[in-house]
């Protein structure tokens, strides 16, 4: 798989995923939240294992290694939804959207301390740009940024999280399969949220029994495509271009949901939000190293061209 081909396959699965908030917002609006978290992301475990069983892609796994995909479990889907949940009930939508928008600069941070990734002036551009395009996105039509509270420390938590999960996942998809590790860390994550979700919320299970056909056709969707199929797409993209690459291009997420709540729900879209999405995309190419790598092709290109005279 070529870098572009990676490329596209990071934007398909941001449009998933901006599609997804829909999804979600229908699913937790029928049913308890963490309980139908659980349950959604166990079924996206089901579903990279068939694949993984129809492509002969299963082992046996050291201690070592269901230790450290149990870790990345916990950050990647435990720590992340359980703090991200728990944020949006005590934050602004606004406070939320920005601090969501960090995550490619706390990635590249991590990933600069502990994977020695180069974080060049223009990685670092890129996601600024990508950063204050998201603000443009998120803040139009907001009265006021909130101040700072507990709900805005939970979200950063779920940031922190993720971005951890990242570098674990970069570490571990040298010796592991990466559809093999995208389905440990949601059987994992899952098994645990689903515990949480039996002291939070021990009416959770009597709620399922009340969902229409709609609403379970959009969780098979959401779990299979999203869940599943989306994380197996975006791990396989930290293994083979990096975690503060792939990281940015989360921010082309908020545009996409803007995108799917104005063809779903009626929602409107402004200039303003159309002029960050503008930013977002020149801080993916940016940030991404595709205008590194074309300089660099240009530079060897003259080069071959002036010793050939």
């Amino acid at each position: 798989m070529s870098k572009l081909s990676t490329y596209l396959a990071l934007v398909f699965v941001t449009v998933i995923w901006g599609g997804n908030v829909v999804a979600v917002k229908i699913l937790v609006n029928a049913f308890e939240p963490i309980t139908i978290t659980a349950l959604r992301i166990f079924t996206a475990s089901l579903v990279v294992f068939l694949v993984l069983l129809a492509t002969k892609g299963m082992r046996k796994l050291t201690k070592q290694e269901m230790g450290a995909i149990f870790a990345a479990g916990l950050l990647n889907v435990v720590g992340h939804h359980f703090f991200l949940a728990m944020g949006l009930t005590k934050t602004t939508a606004s406070n939320a959207g920005i601090i969501l928008g960090l995550s490619p600069l706390i990635t590249a941070v991590l990933a600069t301390l502990f994977l020695g990734e180069r974080f060049s002036l223009l990685k670092f551009s890129g996601i600024i740009l990508g950063f204050i395009g998201v603000v443009f996105i998120v803040l139009h039509g907001s009265t006021a940024i909130g101040v700072i509270s507990f709900g805005d420390i939970s979200i950063f938590l779920s940031v922190l999280s993720q971005g951890i999960s990242f570098i674990l996942i970069k570490k571990m998809a040298h010796a592991i399969d990466t559809r093999l590790l995208t389905g440990g860390m949601l059987l994992s994550g899952s098994v645990v949220l689903f515990l949480i979700s039996l002291f939070s919320e021990p009416q959770g299970l009597s709620t399922l029994k009340h969902g229409e056909l709609l609403t379970w056709l959009v969780f098979f969707a959401s779990a299979i495509f999203a869940t599943g199929l989306g994380h197996m797409i975006y791990n396989k993209a930290i293994h083979r271009i990096g975690a503060t690459e792939s990281a940015i291009f989360i921010n082309l997420t908020p545009f996409f949901s803007l995108l799917a709540s104005y063809l779903f729900l009626d929602e409107t879209i402004h200039f303003v939000q159309i002029f960050g999405f503008v930013l977002i995309v020149v801080g993916v190419i940016l940030a991404s190293g595709a205008v590194a790598d074309k300089v660099i092709k240009l530079q060897i290109r003259r080069n071959k061209v002036n010793w050939g005279q």
